[in-house]
């Protein structure tokens, strides 16, 4: 019986400036990097805790892509917890980092969220936690 999710696994254009965004603007470590020379890929997981007891994020990075990934219709977006939601996005707006969505209650909602997008597109979803 499964018990427990893993990780997510997104692929990425520039590895650094996404290990970069999760760990600068969302406050990820990295938890471990594995290149493989013969595959011709690296996967980079980061996340909040020890993966042994948390859901981590796996880059993966193809060296010899060139173009962007298409993120499909399929996706939505990864949720993370930040103690304040319009101090979060003010920091990351000031940084450059691209807010799809400012800050403000849901609709029909006293939950406060926002959207932001990652180096690849990716949306993520801010709420308080």
């Amino acid at each position: 019986m499964c018990n427990r999710l893993l990780h997510t696994m997104i692929r990425v254009l520039d590895l650094d400036a996404s290990i970069a965004f999760y760990t600068t603007h969302l406050g990820m470590r990295v938890l471990r990097r594995n290149d493989y020379e013969s595959g011709r890929f690296s996967l980079v997981f980061v996340g909040y805790g020890d993966e042994s007891e948390d859901a981590v994020l796996e880059l993966t990075h193809n060296w010899d892509q060139t173009e962007p990934y298409e993120t499909g219709t399929g996706f939505g977006h990864f949720a993370i917890g930040v103690p304040d939601v319009y101090a979060a996005c003010d920091a990351m707006r000031a940084a450059g980092v691209k807010i799809t969505r400012e800050p403000g209650p849901m609709q029909g909602s006293a939950t406060v969220l926002a959207f932001v997008e990652d180096p690849d597109g990716y949306k993520i979803e801010l709420l308080n936690a």
